[in-house]
């Protein structure tokens, strides 16, 4: 599965660009939370086509457009279209049936 580091800087370009699903996974260094997700994710059969990992610590400007409040936080983009958040057990069935009902939605513009 591919893994991408998105920044403040280069998200918006990258998740507009980007075809395909795409995990986007706000996490911080001292979140314990945060260091099982980054642990486990990669390992998972997602029906997704990359995980892209945002640092909420040195991203404030992603974060406060995402508005998120607690982390891990996790969305869904696909091709370009935004998703929302999607609230999950960190399990390849959890994910993918809350990946799923994500998708079901109408689609926004990115944050």
């Amino acid at each position: 599965m591919v893994e991408l580091q998105l920044t403040d800087f280069d998200a918006d370009q990258r998740l507009l660009a980007m075809s395909g699903v795409s995990l986007v996974i706000f996490t911080s260094v001292g979140c314990a939370s945060c260091r099982f997700a980054r642990e486990q994710l990669p390992g998972l059969d997602l029906a997704i086509d990359r995980l892209c990992w945002i640092d909420a610590g040195d991203n404030g400007g992603l974060v406060e457009r995402y508005q998120v409040f607690h982390l891990p936080a996790l969305f869904v983009v696909r091709d370009g279209e935004f998703f929302g958040a999607v609230q999950s057990r960190l399990t390849s069935t959890g994910l993918n049936e809350a990946v799923r009902q994500a998708l079901s939605r109408h689609a926004e513009e990115l944050p």
